[in-house]
């Protein structure tokens, strides 16, 4: 078992409950839905956990972005990595930090190292081929 799988069974393992938007809590377990990123720093987090995180810099006015959402949702339930989802404009800042010109804007961390960024609706299977890739 690599590094990287171990770090993610130990997260998975873990039962220790981490805070949510509006006091609610979540475990790693629960982490089969899209997580809501809250500021820099919650994202930096994520991050810095290791494996591999799809970060989707989103609009709620925007329609592609709608059109991506249940892609998103799929790739969250469905594989290994964390999908965080920053609102663009509630995190004006950090879109800014990412140089998001346009939404949807997509990142691809693995292993805490920034390796693609995609901007427009990408199809869901080109999306899980690049989880994959670096999973």
């Amino acid at each position: 078992m690599s590094d990287r799988d171990q770090r993610r069974r130990e997260r998975l393992d873990d039962p220790r409950e981490t805070a949510t938007d509006g006091g609610t809590t979540e475990t790693v377990d629960e982490r089969s839905e899209p997580i809501h990123v809250e500021s820099a720093e919650h994202l930096d987090e994520l991050v810095a956990e290791g494996g591999v995180v799809l970060a989707d810099f989103y609009a709620d006015w925007c329609g592609p972005c709608k059109m991506l959402e249940p892609v998103v949702e799929e790739l969250a339930a469905e594989t290994d990595a964390t999908v965080a989802k920053v609102d663009v404009d509630r995190l004006q800042r950090l879109a800014q930090q990412y140089r998001v010109q346009g939404v949807p804007t997509m990142y691809l961390f693995a292993d805490g190292e920034q390796v693609e960024q995609m901007v427009g609706v990408r199809q869901r299977d080109e999306l899980r081929s690049l989880i994959e890739q670096y999973a």
